[in-house]
């Protein structure tokens, strides 16, 4: 009753909290203000510790979708951890991680941005080697390594940024980019935001963290770890405009957008398909930002937290019910079975593949046309198009896969919508995921925008994704699986499947080869030579140079004399030789 009640309070203050940001961030972008706080922690003569805040109409909309995705996941939580003895602990760690947030969504300040930054890298590793088993702990170390590389990039650029006296980069955004020598503070921020958003080469951490609860791949995957590196992006932004920094994200991006997309049609477990597709949106976020669109890439991030959150939801609802089975072809048939929880997630699903008037239909549509209208290379222009129409097509696989045919699973399996606590839970992302769309578009973009295309690239949109329902729910068909070409070459099958041996590179390749580098490093040099010439050498010369001068102390007459007797043979050889 005691971890009910927890879920509860926390559920109703970050609700709350949601709606009170949410109207702030109206009247902020209304009236067209931003606050800046500094807040003196400590003054000690006339040293002072100094905290700033800034509060504008991006930091107010994102907290307060932060929060309203947490209350929601929150809330479930209480029905999905129920089995969990330590439930307090669950919520604490979840709690400190939107916490960590928040710190770096307000942050104009590098120092702070890397508090909230390490607070999200600890916290994440936590909730991913929650189940505590030893596919955990490799995911929670791939996922803690992986983004150590992002924290060493920013406290590079916090050790740059002392060329201008202070952190609180808000403030020289300008004069950085006439600075041809700054320009390295924008490569690590890059590179930092590469590590956080899973770019490639760091994207194998992004699947392993799966091994977390399904609630946390929910929070983790739509608002709060991923969105980061991003997040941090979009401030940055003035910074990377036409610099070959943003050339290398769009190449970058645009690759991470098809790899994840191509990966998701060669896999079978649900909540990888799912990261696969954070993977994939993630990219399409940087690629656009990268060509100068920041408020296209900050609306993408809004729209896509809603129904990203969903789908994890109810993939959890569905898991839960299939007995902790994630294997899609052990599903079939669910709607019958599960109405509500299939209609959720066909909403999600859906809005996803951009169907119009749903979240995702907003963004990604405004993203592609204005893609069609840019002068952007042919290459960046395939990798746009044919991304989308693999989203579209794992989409309706998952569809084929889990809501056709018949039921795989044992045939004394009972199966049930479940409690009516995650059900709430998801049908009010559910509501947002319709309105949440047209709501930010109205909100946003004050004034209208009117693309004017070509009739074949207005309709490419259109058809990409319909060519993408179609494909991909064939090759899901029997008939036409076994007729598939790729899937007779499993050479191919793997490499694509395995996310072209990304997380084989990592691990066994990378970190492995690093660690045991780093482990022959310390024995040999820190415990070896430099052990022995350094700090070992000096004491025991030391120790010689004691025992010599304790002779003289003890006042031997044996030793004056010979001491005498050296000095004499010595004064005899000098005269000598003279």
């Amino acid at each position: 009753m005691v971890n009910i009640s927890i879920c509860f309070i926390s559920f109703i203050f970050l609700f709350l909290c949601s709606m009170f940001l949410f109207f702030s961030s109206i009247y902020v972008l209304h009236n067209e203000v931003v606050y800046f706080i500094e807040w003196e922690v400590v003054s000690l003569n006339s040293s002072s510790i100094v905290m700033t805040f800034l509060f504008d109409w991006m930091s107010f909309l994102f907290m307060s979708f932060v929060l309203l995705i947490s209350s929601l996941v929150i809330y479930y939580s209480k029905e999905y951890m129920s089995g969990d003895y330590n439930m307090n602990r669950f919520i604490m760690l979840v709690l400190m991680f939107v916490l960590s947030m928040m710190l770096l969504i307000i942050s104009p300040n590098m120092i702070s941005i890397l508090l909230g930054w390490d607070g999200l890298g600890l916290v994440s590793y936590c909730l991913v080697i929650y189940f505590q088993n030893i596919k955990s702990f490799n995911a929670g170390m791939l996922t803690a390594l992986s983004n150590r590389i992002g924290d060493v990039a920013l406290l590079l650029a916090i050790a740059w940024m002392l060329n201008y006296g202070s952190w609180n980069y808000i403030f020289y955004l300008e004069i950085m980019k006439l600075d041809i020598e700054m320009q390295i503070i924008c490569g690590l921020v890059v590179l930092a935001a590469m590590t956080k958003s899973a770019q490639i080469p760091f994207s194998s951490w992004l699947p392993a963290a799966m091994a977390a609860p399904t609630p946390v791949s929910a929070l983790v995957h739509s608002s709060t770890l991923v969105t980061a590196g991003v997040y941090l992006l979009i401030r940055f932004n003035v910074l990377m405009d036409q610099t070959v920094f943003a050339s290398i994200l769009l190449l970058i991006s645009g690759l991470t957008m098809f790899m994840s997309g191509l990966g998701a049609n060669f896999e079978f477990d649900l909540k990888k398909i799912i990261a696969l597709s954070t993977l994939s949106q993630l990219g399409l976020m940087m690629s656009i930002l990268s060509m100068g669109c920041a408020d296209l890439a900050f609306f993408h991030l809004l729209t896509h937290a809603l129904f990203k959150a969903l789908l994890f939801m109810c993939a959890g609802a569905i898991i839960h019910n299939m007995q902790n089975s994630q294997d899609l072809r052990f599903m079939g048939n669910l709607g019958v079975h599960m109405p509500l929880t299939v209609m959720c997630l066909n909403v999600a699903n859906l809005a996803l593949c951009g169907m119009p008037f749903l979240a995702g239909f907003y963004s990604k549509d405004l993203i592609l046309e204005i893609v069609s209208m840019s002068y952007v290379n042919l290459f960046s222009f395939f990798l746009y198009f044919f991304s989308t129409g693999l989203t579209v097509c794992y989409s309706f696989r998952l569809v084929y896969y889990s809501l056709t045919g018949d039921l795989n699973s044992s045939s004394m399996h009972y199966l049930s919508d479940g409690g009516w606590t995650m059900l709430r839970g998801m049908m009010g992302l559910m509501i947002m995921s319709i309105l949440g769309g047209s709501m930010l578009s109205w909100l946003m973009f004050k004034v209208p925008v009117c693309i004017v295309l070509s009739f074949p690239l207005k309709i490419l949109t259109l058809v990409v994704c319909i060519m993408g329902a179609i494909i991909g729910y064939l090759i899901s068909d029997v008939t036409f699986y076994f007729k598939n070409k790729s899937l007779h070459s499993y050479f191919f099958s793997w490499f694509v499947g395995s996310m072209w041996f990304m997380p084989y590179i990592s691990t066994y390749g990378v970190i492995n080869y690093s660690l045991s580098l780093g482990y022959l490093t310390n024995k040999g040099l820190d415990q070896g030579w430099s052990e022995y010439f350094g700090g070992q050498m000096i004491y025991y010369l030391l120790m010689d140079y004691s025992r010599g001068y304790q002779l003289f102390q003890n006042n031997s007459l044996k030793i004056y004399l010979m001491t005498f007797m050296l000095w004499v043979l010595v004064f005899v050889l000098l005269s000598l030789m003279i």
